[in-house]
């Protein structure tokens, strides 16, 4: 099955979250806004800032009811990653709303954000982008309400989200202990396989789905088994959003490569070369902070794949979702795969 008509992909310049600035540069970048304190008086406490490349920040808030309350805050936007406009939208949101997921939180509000070369692309594909949004956004029980758009010769698209969360059951990247299981609630190589939708035009039903799937159930479900500690699999890949969960909690891990799940036709896609920018320059961020002796290199960059609107990644079991390998005492390797 492929594309007919307007390939949306073709006006972006990369796919998805495999644009993201590479973590290395990133972290370089932000350096200096870590630990800066506000000049005036602020409402509430900062909980979860920069410090530790979480997915959100959260400030918390209490509330005269004496009743803690932990406001979440996070945006998410990019290109085109498919060429359906209004799939896109769907996985642009699902995409946003996935960061208040991973802090264990509710989104609540959600304000689109629009970037549209309006001389080159028509209105009607814009309103199917925005319809998509509002589809994810009411199944998350999520308002939308307004946002900002301007013309711009690229188009992206995506939400600021606004949630809530109890900081007393939330869920951080910084939680891990020695003896914690890992597991990943969707399977990976979005990143592989957008890109070969990207360069073909061969659509991949599977991994849309995936894509717009809400990590709402998964994240209740996590908070309710009282884990805390996790993060969600996006543009840095398994390995990457791995290793700042691991660095963060001090703590280094075990990956079993065969417990794994990944999208059909991942594989080949691998093989055949479809590999974004954004996976290759995510292992290399990685790779010398784990022991990847026991995997192809075809393996490794999987592992290392650019997702877009992934699963979970949780510090802890839950029924139904595969242990991947565990959370162990400080090592040579911050991440071994075996």
């Amino acid at each position: 099955m492929t594309v007919t008509g307007t390939r949306m992909t073709q006006y972006a310049r990369g796919g998805g979250c495999a644009c993201k600035v590479a973590p290395g540069e990133l972290e370089r970048l932000v350096a200096g806004l870590t630990g800066v304190a506000p000049a005036a008086p602020t409402v509430g406490e900062l909980l979860v800032g920069l410090d530790n490349g979480d997915d959100a920040a959260v400030v918390g808030l209490d509330a005269s009811t004496g009743m803690p309350t932990g406001v979440v805050a996070t945006t998410d936007f990019f290109g085109p990653v498919v060429d359906d406009p209004y799939d896109w939208g769907r996985i642009a949101a699902a995409n946003a709303l996935s960061d208040v997921y991973a802090m264990g939180g509710r989104p609540v509000v959600a304000l689109n954000l629009l970037c549209w070369p309006r001389d080159v692309l028509g209105w009607d594909l814009a309103a199917d982008v925005l319809r998509g949004g509002a589809d994810v956004a009411a199944a998350a029980g999520c308002h939308l309400a307004g946002g900002h758009s301007i013309d711009d010769p690229e188009p992206k698209y995506g939400m600021a989200v606004t949630g809530l969360v109890d900081p007393a059951r939330m869920i951080r990247n910084d939680r891990g202990r020695p003896g914690l299981p890992l597991v990943l609630s969707k399977p990976l190589g979005l990143g592989v396989l957008n890109n070969r939708h990207k360069a073909t035009g061969e659509v991949f039903p599977d991994a849309v789905s995936t894509m717009t799937e809400l990590n709402r159930a998964v994240s209740e479900r996590a908070v309710a088994a009282g884990i805390d500690c996790g993060t969600d699999v996006t543009g840095f890949g398994l390995l990457g959003h791995l290793y700042k969960l691991c660095r963060a909690s001090g703590v280094s891990a075990v990956v079993e490569h065969r417990a794994v799940r990944y999208l059909a036709g991942a594989r080949d896609a691998v093989a055949a070369g479809f590999v974004p920018g954004g996976t290759r320059r995510n292992l290399d961020w990685v790779a010398p902070h784990c022991d990847l002796s026991a995997v192809p290199a075809d393996e490794a960059l999987l592992l290392a794949d650019a997702q877009t609107s992934g699963g979970l990644l949780l510090a802890g079991e839950l029924p139904g979702l595969p242990v991947i390998g565990e959370l162990v005492p400080p090592g040579d390797a911050v991440i071994r795969v075996r």
